[in-house]
């Protein structure tokens, strides 16, 4: 028995009340239910009679992977970047492609604040420094850290999460240098914030916040030459793209004497999970977390809700909320 209802291939379980939404649609609905993302043959299997995908940054959704699904019309990415998919060949073939920016800009502003301190006040060390026992009394000395209050923090990429951060960190009274391709001015409570080059920046900030999408540009952006230029003492943190950063240069730099930048928080790291042998697991001035600056409960259901618009809209024929590939409506 046929049916004409268009079938939706979804990768991941998402937050149930999106789920439950496109169970109610007149759709065929193919769950992919472990909590490991579908190997890339079972992707490819399992999208090859698919009409439209909601897929992950984990997802690699390439031309061999279209080739493999030729009745793939509607691509719908649970994430605010889409460097997961080609969006060359999508547009080609004229097939929108959906992200889901905007409603995880103050969740990962809310983490990267969180990073900015706990690698500055070094909370991870001192967390061990009391399971290991080393606690013996106050001392003046003990896991000094660097103050975010009063200090100067350079933000790389001063779109919505660079601007959300910026406005958190005047909680502070920070001085905010930022670097941006726009020159737009700051927007109204912003107004103090400088734009600055990246040298210059990199050069005067105690903090450094990266908030730049991937792209060929900005693949390995931060390397020897970037991290000899930071002050000694400074503070790096990145929410954005692993590949941002040269990785093993940064584990040079976090290892030298002086280490510059002396400490740094990732979210994220060129390769994800981070493999088991990297040279950044043995570094004490390092803390590190699994990608999840935008796991708020609340966040993540407006991006599955919002992946889930994008989608619809596309097996409708509509214009996508959030289109990642506009010219497809051309």
């Amino acid at each position: 028995m046929t049916t004409n209802r268009p079938r939706v291939f979804v990768t991941r379980l998402i937050a149930s009340e999106a789920i439950n939404r496109l169970r109610e649609e007149d759709v065929v609905l193919d769950l992919w239910d472990d909590d490991l993302p579908p190997p890339p043959e079972t992707l490819r299997m399992r999208a090859s009679d698919a009409d439209a995908l909601i897929c992950l940054l984990t997802d690699r959704i390439d031309e061999s992977l279209l080739d493999a699904a030729p009745g793939v019309r509607v691509i719908s990415n649970m994430a605010a970047g889409t460097d997961n998919v080609d969006l060359a060949t999508a547009t080609a073939r004229g097939i929108p492609v959906g992200n889901t920016p905007g409603v995880l800009t103050e969740s990962t502003a809310d983490f990267t604040l969180a990073l900015l301190l706990a690698a500055g006040r070094r909370v991870i060390e001192a967390d061990r420094y009391v399971r290991d026992e080393q606690w013996k009394t106050w001392g003046p000395r003990v896991l000094l850290g660097k103050d975010l209050y009063g200090a100067t923090l350079g933000i790389i990429g001063f779109g919505a999460i660079g601007q959300a951060v910026a406005k958190r960190a005047r909680g502070f009274d920070a001085n905010i240098l930022y670097t941006r391709r726009s020159d737009a001015p700051p927007p109204e409570g912003l107004r103090s914030a400088k734009r600055v080059s990246l040298p210059d920046l990199l050069e005067r900030s105690d903090f450094v916040s990266i908030h730049v999408p991937l792209t060929t540009a900005t693949r390995h952006m931060l390397g020897e030459r970037q991290f000899a230029s930071m002050q000694e003492g400074s503070i790096l943190v990145n929410t954005a793209r692993g590949a941002v950063i040269d990785q093993p240069t940064l584990a040079s730099a976090l290892a030298a004497d002086p280490p510059r930048p002396a400490f740094a928080a990732l979210d994220v790291t060129q390769v994800e999970p981070i493999p088991t042998d990297d040279p950044l697991l043995r570094l004490p001035n390092l803390v590190l977390a699994p990608h999840i600056a935008s796991a708020g409960e609340t966040t993540r259901r407006a991006m599955a809700n919002l992946a889930v618009d994008n989608l619809l809209a596309g097996l409708r024929g509509e214009r996508m909320p959030n289109c990642a590939n506009p010219k497809v409506y051309a």
